[in-house]
């Protein structure tokens, strides 16, 4: 048996609606005056409780808030047979109406996270205060000759719809964890699994509506994404881990120098690589993330 984790900052769970939908709300610390809320927002597949770590390594004691993106965690699916992009704005868009109304939020996102943000603080530049993305490359420009396709796959896959397999143990689901980031202690994997997925009559399923697995029948376009970029007027923290995961996910469909363009357009930029890190950069060197935004936050 992995020892046990025990997590230094305790969160409050909150429940509130947003667009109609109850999201899941995780709360560290209480409001500083002066002092912004710091809002985190997982990846896909992710779950917001994935930030305890970071929390946990904070120097200090500030108003942490994330949140379980629809149809993710403890928060309600959409009901509908596929998400869409823009939901996760107009989503966003609401938490920080609640819990920031008139004031602008630190805002941090990883991954599919990291791509909401950015977007975000280009539609929205004056609710953002800080910036940080980790590892929100974004995705491969998709040609429009490529729509036909993508539509026929998309209209196929509406009839038979994904599924996600039930595991038989909580352990089995943190073994599960450990496959996908070997680096993360199996502590750690044994507390995450119980935020990863619930127990059901058939097994330990993912706190994850399957619809989510659904191929995006709207195509990505760096353009529209770049005009959002480059609006973006908070300063802003670009975080990456050392090993390559823009190469091991898109190989040449997304090379490095593509990307490298489309980052030198945000006008306020700081970049950092954490050592010994991949993807999951939040779980593999929590302590060094959070030394870094003690400082880009101040």
């Amino acid at each position: 048996m992995p020892d046990v984790y025990t997590p230094r900052r305790l969160h409050r769970d909150e429940f509130v609606t947003l667009r109609g939908l109850r999201h899941h709300l995780l709360r560290w610390g209480q409001p500083l005056p002066g002092q912004p809320p710091l809002v985190m927002l997982h990846g896909w597949m992710d779950v917001g409780a994935s930030f305890q770590f970071v929390v946990d390594a904070l120097a200090t004691e500030r108003e942490v808030i994330a949140m379980d993106w629809r149809g993710f965690g403890l928060s309600e699916a959409s009901g509908a047979d596929c998400y869409w992009f823009p939901d996760y704005l107009g989503d966003l868009d609401a938490l920080l109406d609640l819990v920031s109304p008139g004031a602008p939020v630190d805002l941090l996102g990883h991954s599919m996270g990291g791509n909401v943000v950015m977007t975000y603080a280009g539609v929205r530049p004056d609710r953002i205060r800080r910036l940080v993305n980790l590892e929100g490359f974004g995705m491969p420009d998709v040609a429009p000759a490529a729509a036909p396709e993508r539509l026929a796959k998309w209209l196929d896959e509406l009839k038979d719809p994904p599924s996600l397999r039930p595991y038989d143990t909580q352990a089995d689901v943190a073994e599960r964890l450990r496959k996908t980031n070997p680096r993360l202690p199996a502590d750690k994997a044994a507390w995450l699994a119980g935020h990863w997925a619930r127990e059901t009559p058939e097994g330990y399923r993912l706190n994850a509506d399957p619809a989510h697995k659904l191929p995006n029948p709207v195509l990505y376009r760096k353009a529209e994404a770049l005009a959002c970029w480059q609006r973006i007027s908070a300063p802003t923290l670009w975080v990456e881990g050392s090993d390559d995961q823009l190469t091991r996910f898109w190989g040449t469909r997304f090379p490095r120098e593509e990307f490298e363009a489309r980052l030198a357009v945000v006008p306020k930029l700081e970049r950092s690589v954490l050592q010994d890190a991949g993807h999951m950069l939040h779980h593999d060197q929590p302590e060094a993330l959070a030394e870094r935004l003690h400082v880009f936050l101040a």
